[in-house]
């Protein structure tokens, strides 16, 4: 019996964490500028738990999980905050002409845990997607009834 190809049942985290999201100059494109930026590769199917525990061990601390959509700048970042939103982003990946995306994800420091070192609080600062109601001109849907998080494009 045949196995799967391995690039079909893993999937890749770009994760960055203790850096800041600020405008370049002197377009004021968002960009990530500092911190720790590390490759984690994953089962397709893990669990959105499964996953924060790994994520917590590349960067030594419980952590808040909000990541990029593939056609999109770094405003506005999705919170990930539970399975149906982590099945959803993947979807969203899936749907990519680029076979080898990874999946741009920054990490955050859990707000339940105390900050130890130096936090990215660039990050809190970005605009929250539950506000969204529109961005570039196309209307923004909330998916999902449980938690939500994930937009989608009408």
């Amino acid at each position: 019996m045949a196995r799967p190809c391995k690039s079909l049942t893993t999937i890749k985290f770009l994760c960055s964490y203790g850096g800041k999201i600020l405008p370049r100059y002197p377009d004021g494109k968002l960009r990530y500028y500092g911190g720790e930026t590390r490759v984690l590769a994953v089962d397709r199917f893990i669990s959105f738990s499964e996953l924060l525990l790994k994520l917590g061990e590349v960067c030594g601390t419980p952590v808040a999980l909000r990541c990029q959509l593939p056609t999109e700048d770094l405003d506005p970042l999705i919170s990930i905050t539970c399975d149906e939103d982590l099945v959803n982003l993947i979807e969203e990946y899936d749907g990519t002409p680029s076979t080898s995306t990874k999946i741009r994800a920054f990490l955050t420091l859990n707000k339940k845990s105390s900050p130890t070192s130096s936090t990215v609080s660039g990050i809190s600062s970005i605009p929250s997607t539950r506000n969204c109601v529109q961005q570039k001109g196309k209307r923004m849907l909330r998916c999902g009834k449980s938690c939500g998080n994930l937009l989608r494009y009408a």
